[in-house]
Parts: structure tokens; C-alpha cells; sequence
């Protein structure tokens, strides 16, 4: 496995694990807070430049699509973070906020933290044992 798959695949994992830990034990302020990012155009503005350069990293140096199950989720997850900060900077915000409304993300919110962890905690198994 490539020295860039390893590291990536141990920083998105421990990344994800922490996020959705966090999030999980501060549930009403994660919510209220991205609440309060969709009627901020200042904050949407920021966290679209935030994921594209994410992205971006990623997908320019890791754009591999074969090479196993982490090869590809790190792939992945560079393409969903710039197509996120694209949509962010590019998309409506009414648009944005009713996607967010579509997912229902507040009413399923462990349930989402929960993929979010369990993601995080394949791809650190799998880049630490790699």
C-alpha cells in the first residue's frame, strides 16, 4: 500500500472518529451551530473554501482508484470534501439548507455520527495495521 494511502487513511480515520465523538457528546451545540452556518453566508463561505482545499489536497495528491478498499475510500473522501466545498461556494444557500433538511440530519443525527465513526474507525484499523 502506498506510504500516502497509509498516512491519509490514518488521518481522515482518527479525523472522523473525532468529529463524530464530539459531535456526539455536544449534540445540541453541533447542531445549533450548523444551523446557524446555513443562515450565515460568512460561514458557508468559509467552510466551502476550508473543504475545497481539503479536497483539493487530497484529490491532487491521491487520485487512485484501485489498489484496495482504503486506496479507494481516501479517494473518495478527497472527491466528497471538494465537491462539498464547491457546492458550498457555488450553490444557493436555500438550496444547500434544503439538502441538509432532505437528509434529515437532525432527526437521524446519532445515526449519521454513527456511520461517521464507524467509517472513521475501518479506515484507522486499516491504515494502522497496514
Amino acid at each position: 500500500m502506498l506510504p500516502s494511502t497509509l498516512f491519509l487513511g490514518k488521518l481522515l480515520g482518527l479525523y472522523l472518529i473525532a468529529v463524530s465523538l464530539a459531535l456526539l457528546l455536544h449534540r445540541r451545540r453541533a447542531l445549533a451551530a450548523i444551523d446557524e452556518m446555513f443562515a450565515s453566508p460568512a460561514w458557508m463561505l468559509f467552510s466551502g473554501l476550508v473543504a475545497m482545499a481539503a479536497g483539493l489536497a487530497v484529490v491532487l495528491s491521491h487520485n487512485f482508484w484501485s489498489g484496495g478498499a482504503l486506496t479507494v475510500a481516501v479517494t473518495l473522501a478527497g472527491w466528497a470534501a471538494l465537491l462539498k466545498g464547491l457546492a458550498l461556494l457555488f450553490l444557493p444557500p436555500d438550496r444547500i439548507a434544503s439538502t441538509y433538511q432532505a437528509a434529515a440530519f437532525q432527526r437521524y443525527f446519532k445515526a449519521w455520527m454513527g456511520v461517521v465513526f464507524l467509517v472513521g474507525a475501518w479506515m484507522a484499523v486499516e491504515a494502522f495495521g497496514g
